[in-house]
């Protein structure tokens, strides 16, 4: 994969790699401040140029915790450094929360929006009773964080989901999107069920037979999975422009 450095717009240095060419695809990674773990050529949609930006503070990009706001802006700062126009954004876990909050602030740079296994935008106390009450039988993932930027943006994060007009904003976005579910996660998956009704041009679907890290645990279910929903919001973005 190509890696290179790219300054936000307050100096701090972010690291992106990218696999081949194709339509581009920014992927966004769980968490929060998680190291990417999907940055690996071989998890990558097939037939689309994947960008995969380690978070500020993790990895091998600079600065520390941060917000919701800095890390969007990080993310569109990468956007235009590389000179695209609009880019798909395929999030997993936190990440398809954050791809959520993306299109919502910049809808003419996201063509559209893949989220996979998100937990929504609820900090609900029966969905945490759920997950808390299975947590023990799902397997351990040894995943490195960075402590301070998951602490941050996990209460910028509850801050972000009580704004008034936040749901006003999701009915009126433009954006398509789609929101997948793993069949076998311990994470009850009625709020990407709620955001796929509550968005205009959205869709929901789940995998059968796979848990919530499944780019691990099952890569060729998970590659085909994010491939087709790539490929369906391309055709869909294709379509409209040739009405339109």
């Amino acid at each position: 994969m190509d890696h290179r450095f790219i300054a936000a717009r307050d100096g701090v240095s972010l690291q992106v790699a990218a696999t081949v060419d194709g339509p581009d695809v920014v992927v966004l990674s769980g968490g929060p401040g998680c190291v990417h773990y999907l940055a690996d050529e071989s998890l990558a949609p097939r037939g689309f140029r994947a960008w995969f930006p380690d978070p500020r503070g993790v990895g091998r990009s600079g600065g520390g915790g941060h917000d919701l706001a800095t890390a969007i802006a990080d993310v569109e700062d990468i956007r235009r450094e590389l000179g695209l126009e609009t880019w798909l954004v395929l999030g997993h876990s936190w990440g398809s929360d954050l791809a959520v909050r993306y299109a919502l602030d910049h809808p003419d740079r996201v063509s559209g929006v893949v989220g996979v296994a998100g937990r929504g935008l609820q900090y609900d106390r029966f969905w945490s009773a759920e997950y808390e009450r299975l947590q023990h039988t799902e397997d351990v993932f040894d995943i490195d964080f960075v402590p301070e930027v998951h602490e941050a943006l996990k209460a910028s994060f509850r801050g972000w989901i009580h704004e008034p007009e936040l749901f006003r904003a999701l009915a009126d976005s433009p954006v398509p999107m789609r929101f997948v579910a793993a069949a076998e996660d311990i994470r009850p998956s009625w709020p990407l069920r709620q955001l796929a009704e509550l968005v205009p041009s959205a869709r929901f679907s789940e995998v059968p037979g796979v848990v919530h890290n499944f780019w691990s645990t099952d890569p060729p279910v998970w590659v085909a999975t994010v491939t087709a929903a790539c490929a369906e919001l391309t055709r869909a973005v294709a379509a409209q422009g040739a009405k339109g």
